[in-house]
């Protein structure tokens, strides 16, 4: 079965180059995104195919429920990597309905160290915990999670020195959250961009 990757690797290769003989010398060369992508790692939601984008055009970082947590040095890094040396104008915080991180959470369901991640979802529970018990449908209250959930994550790389820093110095970066459907395959603006610091959204 491991085998089967390689040789879909060889005939895409192939296919990519008799379209553009020139795309992985051009590839090779430099890498310049406009995009940030900090998405779920969920194998239904991959980032560059939903967007319509080519390798090279979506830096991403993927994890659990899609989070940006402000202790965590693996985003930080991307994230620094992302605004200060790749330049990259637009960050992309996208979630989507269904989350199986999310839908722990709410059934109080025990994953070990995923737990221990999941914290923060389990802060944004608590904070929306009102409007939440009054969704009557387990699936459209999980829904909601997944939307405050996108939303506190825009607030906290919004947040951080990078990007304080970068707003700072002039630097044209804007902080978006989407959310994407696995039913329909469509993302979803949130209407929650931050382009600096004088925007504010509740989180």
């Amino acid at each position: 079965m491991i085998d089967r990757l390689i040789q879909n690797n060889l005939a895409w290769s192939i296919n990519r180059q008799k379209r553009d003989p020139d795309y992985f010398r051009r590839l090779a060369a430099q890498q310049a995104p406009e995009f940030l992508w900090i998405g779920s790692a969920d194998s239904r939601v991959p980032a560059n195919e939903i967007v319509g984008l080519d390798p090279g055009e979506l830096f991403v970082h993927r994890n659990i429920a899609n989070l940006a947590i402000p202790t965590d040095i693996n985003f930080l890094s991307v994230l620094a990597f992302a605004v200060n040396a790749l330049k990259v104008r637009h960050i992309i915080i996208c979630g989507h309905y269904g989350c199986g991180g999310i839908r722990a959470v709410l059934r109080e369901e025990k994953h070990g160290i995923v737990d221990h991640w999941l914290e923060p979802v389990r802060e944004v529970h608590r904070g929306h915990a009102g409007k939440l018990a009054a969704i009557g449908s387990p699936d459209d209250r999980a829904n909601a999670l997944c939307e405050y959930n996108v939303v506190r994550q825009v607030g906290n790389v919004a947040q951080t020195v990078t990007l304080r820093d970068a707003w700072a110095r002039g630097q044209d970066v804007s902080v978006h959250g989407w959310i994407y459907g696995l039913s329909d395959g469509l993302v979803r603006d949130l209407d929650v961009t931050v382009t600096g610091p004088a925007d504010r959204h509740n989180s």
